[in-house]
């Protein structure tokens, strides 16, 4: 092969790894547009909500799409006070922060007991608590309804925590026995040999070892007990304990009615808020829990 043939051939080679680096695939291009649709349909709803927040009555209805002409704070003033949307969200921050943190303490040691132990129909204890992830609550609704009140936690914040807590166990549990199962199971039996008990190795040496697999778990749990409408909707029925998701929906036909539609969008963007920020906050946690196991 001549010299003058070399050449052709090694700009050949070089252009099509340039092509191939320099431009993606197909699958990758087309991947690429579905997300890029997918954030634009996703943003645009929320970023609506929020500029109609600052926008007066007659702003709204006469351009739905226009910027406001200025900042009216007293929007969330009205919808906080008059619309109780304040003590909507003190109920759903008590609701939530008791349900997350107890659904964490319990799910964390059944899973460090599934992940580290063998006992007898451990495979058949294991997958029944999985299954929980299967069955629709919708389907519990009535008898759970009869449980809670002879149990006398009928329209009580304790009654949601509880409730709330059952509902979250069987993915947080799944999830965590994952995470136990990679940490090192040496430092435990370093533990033991130091005089720890089971119970101390677990809350001073294991769990903060699982803080990345708690934080993502947590957030997960945050965000759908934060969200959830139907659990409280037949559960409670006094509206002093309403969380923010039944008296959006009070608000919407109340507000609808009246024609404050500020206010209601007001509302909404105050229970929108607090997702936002925790999961761009800490969105880096959750991935690093996520891969945690598989890094390890």
């Amino acid at each position: 092969m001549t010299t003058a043939t070399h050449e052709r051939v090694d700009r050949r080679v070089a252009t099509t790894g340039s092509r191939r680096r320099g431009s993606p695939g197909p699958t990758i291009a087309v991947a690429q547009v579905f997300l890029v649709l997918w954030a634009v349909v996703s943003t645009v709803p929320l970023l609506w909500a929020v500029v109609s927040s600052f926008k007066s009555d007659p702003e709204i209805v006469a351009d739905p799409w226009s910027l406001p002409g200025a900042l009216r704070w007293e929007n969330f003033a009205r919808a906080w006070d008059s619309a109780s949307i304040g003590t909507y969200f003190g109920n759903t921050v008590i609701v939530v922060g008791g349900g997350v943190t107890l659904t964490l303490l319990l799910s964390a040691m059944a899973a460090y007991v599934f992940a580290r132990f063998e006992f007898r129909f451990k495979g058949a204890l294991y997958y029944f608590f999985v299954a929980g992830m299967t069955f629709p609550v919708f389907m519990a609704l009535v008898p759970l309804f009869f449980v809670v009140q002879n149990l006398g936690l009928g329209d009580s914040l304790p009654g949601l925590i509880l409730v709330y807590t059952a509902y979250s166990l069987p993915f947080s549990m799944f999830f965590l026995v994952a995470f136990f199962r990679t940490l090192p199971g040496e430092i435990a039996e370093a533990a033991t040999l130091d005089g720890c008990g089971e119970i101390a190795t677990f809350f001073r040496v294991m769990l903060p070892m699982a803080k990345p697999g708690l934080i993502s778990v947590g957030i997960f749990n945050f965000i759908g007990q934060w969200n959830q409408y139907l659990i409280p909707l037949v559960l409670v029925s006094d509206d002093s304990k309403f969380v923010l998701s039944q008296g959006l929906a009070n608000l919407a036909v109340e507000q609808g009615y009246a024609g404050d539609r500020s206010g209601l969008f007001a509302g909404l963007t105050i229970a929108m808020a607090p997702i936002l920020v925790v999961y761009a906050l800490l969105q880096g946690r959750v991935q690093a829990g996520m891969t945690a196991g598989a890094l390890k």
